[in-house]
Order: C-alpha cells, then sequence, then structure tokens
C-alpha cells in the first residue's frame, strides 16, 4: 500500500490509500482534498497512519515515540493549557500605543477581554479565569470601575491622542465630530440616563449621548457623555473648547453632519475662530436659495456654489446614484404611511416634519391622510446634497473632506458592533463612565490592527482576526529531570501565522 496523491479538476489534491491487487490498483481509502501545503501534509501523514493501522506493521522505534509522546500528554491538565491568542495580538498592540505606561493590570485585561470577547464585566471574569488562567473577583473589578473614570480617562485620551498624531505625520488639521447614543436595558432614569431621541431606535429605553472627535482616517482624539435628553447641537462648542485646551489644538477644521448645523453652532464656531464644514439642509433653506438650487438643472457629477452671507457658502452637488437611492428610500418611506394610513394607525400627533410624516395632512377634524403633492414635490430634491462652509477650500476640497466623515460613522458600528459598547446593564455614572472609557481604549486598539492589517495588504478582515485569537494556545509544562517549566505557543494554522507575523513585524 501506498499513498498517492491525485490532482483534480477543481485545483485541489485528494489524497488516497491505494493498494494493488492482482496487477491493478485499487482505492483502499480516500483520506480527504486539500488545496494548501499544510493541509495536503497533514492528509498524507494520517494517510500512513491508516497504511499502518490496515498492514498492522510498527517498528520498534515508533512504538517507543508514541508511548513517549502519550506519556507527555498523560501529564498535561486543563489548566496547562491557556488561550494566548488576544495577549500577544491585542496586548502587543496596547504596549505600542503607549496604554502599558498605566500602571493597572486590571484595565490591561479588561480592554483586551473587551477586544476578544466583548462580554458583561462578570462574564469577562469567568473568561479570565478559564481562558487565561487569571483569576479576578468580580467585586474588586466593579471597585476598580468605581475609581477608574476620574483616574485614567485623561491619561487614555492623551496617550490615544498623541498616538493619532503620530500616526498623521504631527499633523491634525482637520477633525471631525458626531455623536450617537446608547441604550440600556433598565427603565429607570436619573440625572444622566434619559429617554430621548434615540439613534438606535429604543425610544422606550433611557440612554445617554456619546460625543467623539477623531481625526482623519478615523483615528481617536477624544470623547465625552452627555444626558440621554440633550439637544446634540448644544454640544459641539463646549466639546471643542474642552479638547482645544487639553490637547493645544491649532483651530483645526471641523467637519461635522447635518445634525449640528444651526445658525447658534455657526456662529459660535466663526466667534471662537474655526473653520468648519457642515451637511446643509438644502430643503430648508430660504425660498430664493431654493429656487436658485432647482433652476440650476444640475447633471450627475455637477457642482455649483451659492453665497449665503459674507463668510458662508453653500456647495450644491448632484450624483444620479445618490439619487436612485433617494427616490428608492422615498417610495419605501411612502408604502409604510400608506400601510398606517389603511389600518387607521395614524393621529393629528403624527403629522410633523420627521422623516415622511411631512406628507401627511389633516382632513376634516380626525382624518390623516397622505398629501401626495408635497410627496412629488420631494422629486425634484432627488440625488442633491449640501455642504456650507466658511474655508477658503475649492468645492471639490470640501465635498472631498466631508466624505471623509464615514470614518466616524464607521467608528460607531465598530464599537456598537464589534466592541459591543451597548446595551449598558451598569447604573450608577462613574461605572458607565468606566465602561465607555475601557470600549474607547478598545476602539483604539482595534483601529490600530485595522491600519496594519491595511498596511501589509492582508485578506484578513478586523472580525476574522480578532477570531483567529481565540484558538491561539499556549501549553505549559515541566520537564521530569530537571523539573524546569517551559511553556510553548502550539503551532498555528496558515491564517493564525500570517496575523502573527503581521504583528510581530510591526509592533
Amino acid at each position: 500500500m501506498f499513498v498517492r496523491k491525485l490532482k483534480n479538476c477543481s485545483g485541489s489534491l485528494s489524497i488516497q490509500v491505494v493498494q494493488k491487487v492482482r496487477g491493478k490498483y485499487k482505492v483502499v481509502k480516500t483520506v480527504g482534498c486539500a488545496t494548501t501545503q499544510r493541509k495536503t501534509e497533514e492528509l498524507v501523514n494520517l494517510a500512513k497512519q491508516e497504511i499502518e493501522k490496515l498492514s498492522q506493521q510498527s517498528s520498534l522505534f515508533e512504538s517507543e515515540a508514541d508511548a513517549t509522546v502519550d506519556k507527555v500528554f498523560a501529564c498535561l491538565q486543563n489548566a496547562s493549557i491557556r488561550t494566548l491568542g488576544p495577549e500577544i495580538i491585542f496586548g502587543r498592540i496596547y504596549d505600542y500605543i503607549g496604554f502599558s505606561i498605566i500602571n493597572e493590570p486590571m484595565f490591561r485585561h479588561l480592554v483586551i477581554a473587551r477586544i476578544a470577547f466583548p462580554l458583561s464585566k462578570l462574564k469577562t471574569v469567568e473568561y479570565l479565569y478559564r481562558y487565561q488562567g487569571k483569576s479576578l473577583d468580580v467585586d474588586a473589578v466593579y471597585r476598580f470601575l468605581d475609581k477608574l473614570n476620574s483616574k485614567l480617562k485623561l491619561r487614555v485620551e492623551e496617550i490615544a491622542f498623541a498616538h493619532t498624531k503620530k500616526v498623521l505625520n504631527g499633523i491634525i488639521s482637520v477633525v471631525f465630530y458626531d455623536m450617537t447614543t446608547l441604550y440600556f436595558e433598565a427603565s429607570d432614569q436619573d440625572d444622566l440616563r434619559k429617554t430621548g431621541f434615540s439613534k438606535d431606535g429604543k425610544h422606550q429605553c433611557p440612554q445617554i449621548y456619546i460625543g467623539l472627535l477623531v481625526g482623519l482616517g478615523g483615528y481617536a482624539i477624544g470623547y465625552d457623555i452627555f444626558e440621554g435628553n440633550a439637544y446634540e447641537g448644544h454640544t459641539l462648542i463646549p466639546f471643542l473648547e474642552t479638547m482645544s485646551k487639553k490637547f493645544n489644538l491649532d483651530k483645526p477644521v471641523v467637519i461635522a453632519d447635518s445634525g449640528l448645523l444651526s445658525a447658534s453652532n455657526i456662529a459660535a464656531l466663526e466667534s471662537n475662530g474655526y473653520e468648519y464644514i457642515l451637511g446643509a439642509r438644502i430643503k430648508n433653506e430660504n425660498k430664493t436659495l431654493k429656487t436658485q438650487i432647482l433652476t440650476a438643472e444640475l447633471s450627475d457629477g455637477m457642482t455649483r456654489s451659492f453665497s449665503k452671507g459674507p463668510t458662508q457658502r453653500l456647495i450644491v452637488n448632484r450624483s444620479n446614484v445618490r439619487a436612485r437611492k433617494d427616490a428608492y428610500n422615498r417610495a419605501r418611506g411612502l408604502k409604510r404611511l400608506e400601510e398606517k394610513v389603511k389600518r387607521g394607525r395614524l393621529t393629528k400627533a403624527n403629522i410633523n416634519n420627521r422623516g415622511y410624516n411631512k406628507c401627511l395632512k389633516l382632513e376634516g377634524d380626525v382624518t390623516v391622510n397622505i398629501d401626495y403633492e408635497k410627496y412629488n414635490q420631494d422629486v425634484l430634491w432627488d440625488g442633491l446634497k449640501g455642504y456650507v462652509t466658511n474655508t477658503m477650500l475649492t468645492d471639490t476640497q470640501v465635498i472631498e473632506n466631508y466624505g471623509n466623515l464615514w470614518h466616524i460613522e464607521r467608528a460607531f458600528r465598530m464599537s456598537k458592533t464589534d466592541l459591543r459598547i451597548r446595551p449598558i446593564y451598569h447604573r450608577l455614572r462613574h461605572r458607565i463612565e468606566a465602561h465607555i472609557c475601557i470600549s474607547f481604549t478598545a476602539y483604539c486598539i482595534y483601529k490600530e490592527l485595522e491600519r496594519v492589517l491595511k498596511l501589509e495588504k492582508s485578506t484578513l478582515s478586523l472580525k476574522k482576526a480578532a477570531e483567529l485569537t481565540h484558538n491561539m494556545y499556549q501549553v505549559t509544562y515541566t520537564l521530569p529531570d530537571s523539573k524546569h517549566t517551559k511553556s510553548r505557543l502550539l503551532q498555528m494554522d496558515e491564517e493564525q501565522a500570517e496575523l502573527y507575523k503581521i504583528i510581530s513585524k510591526n509592533f
């Protein structure tokens, strides 16, 4: 009997055990198919073992080797094997960014656990013990959270800012600001957790607002927490002034979406010497300006600039791709309204300017119906996007800079999905603030991993890289004669080896 490698039409290799019987070759067993060299070697070894089993022949040397291996494994316990992947991957990045100067081992454990296994604090304690052999008392964790925010928030932000400045070659000329809501499962409210307009669609749950400031590419600068019923337009200037004083920012160009567009915000930005690029609400402009926009008859890719005063200009761009998306969303919104009208679920209270509710009208005293004339007028605005700015940048530069706002939107998505920053189960304010501080630090590490994966042109996604760390093991054993204790990483698969090589090279 022998091992045969048979090439398939798909390009894979079938590993077979073949025997010659009466001058003809007979396939005794197909062990499996392989597409990589490592898998091929693995299947070949299995095929050889199968041949030994079938022939029932084994050399004395191999028997001794088998006995030695069996003896070694008999000495191993569950406690001898640890999941070391999160530490050797995320721990190295943690140190590289500079968080290692924070002399708090528990902070390190909680941050790395937030990336690798984003669980509740109780589950995190269980994970650290089960997979990494770190024995932490959950009450000690909560006591640590009670003192963490006031002690470490400033330090964490300073480290994050220094790293962002390093990545951006020391130049932070543009900053991006946005807010999001984080909801709580508990129904009770307090001075911080309040019901308000929820961006997560959890209007019945108390929430908080988080303001995040990032540089170009989405690299973190700082954050702050606001009450759940705060108006996000009132948070911009205080937040910017705090960050400017803290990091000595030299009046960078501020970029934010239309949620922060208000006369008071613009006046405050200009009076404090800031240049800005804000998303515009072109349908809310005055009649003269709206007429100028619509009569410009912009085609796909065209841009026009309109004066809004001595310091401001409104830039409007048209995109056919955006027009198709606007038309699709409008048709979908109309369908939902028609279903609600048909079911009689709408009342006078539903007539407002929120979304497609603006297309509702009251007929008689109690009947709510759809104003199709107003709905059809919206077609004129399909594909148009506006930007308000006081900068001297060209129209194209303004649009390109605003286009980078997606980085901060992605930062929130990463925090909410990959790092599972919400829902939050804490009730006390300082523990909530500590939870956000840990998640902010985890985001900085996650973002740096994304940077090096892109730098090395790796095909690994962030999510895949995090999953790979779950099965990177280290075994600890004691030598029988010298009684020395040693630790060794178990052999990794190809993707794990690629990730480990990238981390070792860059950090």
